[in-house]
């Protein structure tokens, strides 16, 4: 499912996702697993024949499809073992039969798969202007996708009603029932305590000061829910499934309307004391006007590179200029510099050099070998090139820059991801809901529309 490594140290499995277990029989949280009451292998303790079905539908999940005889070769167990775990995760409806494999010379085997259908999970991601909401099923793979346009009130309660409200549409829009969704993540554009469910500050948002956001989507949704910073999820992103794949040590640096960054460390995601690691945006690096850090107002960094910024910044600039009056988007105005405006090379380059700063800044710290730029600015080509250029310049903390592959849609990929790792570590249990979604219209979403 990736190479990605959950800090074990921050998450709790009370949260749905994974921590380090010790195999022993007094460990209690084998007891949340797959639930294994067969007389085929009562003889077991439980803790083992938990602890061995849930190696044997990894390995399903990874070679799928294949033969129980492959299996006892994959898990190193014994035939009768591998035979009685698979009959319980079949039981389950976690595995399914798929009928004969090729033959080598006897009766051909019996081919075994992952059931991807047995469940599946919902990730959302709240940006500044809109919700997008994704189901999948139990492989990733993407059942279907609906977005709401945020208006002007965006406080929390509207937010994770349009997060209820598309939920809904998409259950009732596949057909899936609401117990069989095996979790939620949501991703958010701030400083986010994922041990507590609390988003801390989200400035671009409406009065998201210390936001429970774990508790009211739970209660709204009846989901067990997941929630991470919306750029650290961007980095689980392409790390399962994009450009940093197999990628251990790397930095995802998303510049949109303002800037942000997802620390990777020896393949673990990285928060931070107060999780706050990764806000780039408050970067005081040379050339920026200092400020003290102030959770709830933009960083001294993002004030110079954000979207925001360079297209206010735009604004003011042109007021002087009669041939120029339209205001301009952020990559157009990057355009405009490539087509020999002097205004626009002037802030192009401004920015150009204080991101190369801020990258090599981070990597003197961190030493990354890879850089991953996001967003609608920090995907810009030229931008990509003359940072290219800048870092080339140095003999060391010179880390390989390259474009999101993901796109637009890494934040969306990181809460799929997130989210198949808490249904995983609950052992793909399908529970009864603690409440309803809603599919009906909410005064404050614009329109919905799948996309």
């Amino acid at each position: 499912m990736g190479n990605i490594v959950l800090d074990h140290d921050r998450y709790d499995h009370k949260m749905g996702v994974p921590r380090p277990m010790t195999v022993s029989p007094n460990n209690p949280e084998f007891d949340m697993l797959i639930d294994l009451d067969s007389p085929l292998i009562v003889r077991q303790p439980k803790w083992m024949r938990d602890t061995n079905c849930r190696e044997l539908l990894r390995l399903v999940r990874q070679h799928s499809p294949c033969s129980r005889a492959d299996l006892v070769r994959y898990s190193g167990l014994t035939a009768p073992t591998v035979s009685a775990g698979i009959a319980a995760l079949h039981r389950r409806g976690l595995v399914e039969f798929i009928g004969p494999g090729r033959s080598n010379g006897g009766r051909p085997p019996r081919m075994v798969q992952f059931n991807a259908k047995h469940g599946y999970v919902v990730g959302a991601d709240v940006g500044g202007s809109n919700v997008r909401l994704e189901l999948a099923d139990l492989n990733g793979s993407a059942v279907g996708r609906w977005c709401a346009s945020l208006g002007a009130d965006r406080t929390p309660e509207v937010v994770t009603d349009i997060i209820a409200e598309g939920t809904g549409h998409l259950l009732k829009q596949h057909e899936v029932q609401l117990k069989r969704v095996l979790a939620l993540a949501v991703g958010a554009p701030g400083i986010t305590d994922v041990s507590a469910g609390v988003v801390r500050a989200a400035p671009n948002l409406t009065d998201w000061d210390n936001v429970p956001l774990r508790r009211m989507c739970e209660q709204k949704t009846g989901l067990r829910t997941i929630i991470e910073n919306d750029v650290n999820l961007a980095a689980l992103g392409e790390s399962w499934c994009g450009i940093a794949k197999g990628a251990r040590n790397f930095i995802f640096i998303a510049i949109g309307s303002g800037v942000g960054g997802g620390i990777v460390i020896d393949g673990k995601l990285h928060h931070g004391v107060d999780w706050s690691a990764g806000e780039l945006g408050y970067l005081l690096v040379p050339g920026v006007v200092k400020q003290a850090l102030d959770v709830n107002a933009l960083g001294a960094l993002e004030s110079e590179i954000g979207g925001k910024a360079i297209e206010r910044e735009w604004q003011q600039r042109i007021s002087t200029r009669s041939d120029l009056l339209a205001p301009l988007r952020a990559t157009e105005v990057f355009d405009r510099a490539l087509s020999g405006d002097a205004l626009a090379l002037e802030m192009f380059t401004r920015v150009a050099e204080l991101l190369s700063l801020a990258i090599i800044n981070v990597s003197i710290v961190l030493n990354m070998s890879l850089v991953v730029l996001g967003g609608s600015v920090g995907r810009h080509p030229a931008l990509v090139d003359a940072v290219r250029q800048l870092l080339n310049a140095h003999q060391f903390s010179c880390p390989k820059v390259v474009v999101s592959s993901l796109g637009v849609d890494a934040q969306l990929s990181g809460t799929i991801w997130l989210a198949l790792q808490s249904a995983e570590a609950n052992g793909f249990k399908v529970r009864q809901p603690t409440g309803g979604v809603r599919a009906e219209s909410t005064s404050s979403i614009t329109r919905e529309t799948d996309y």
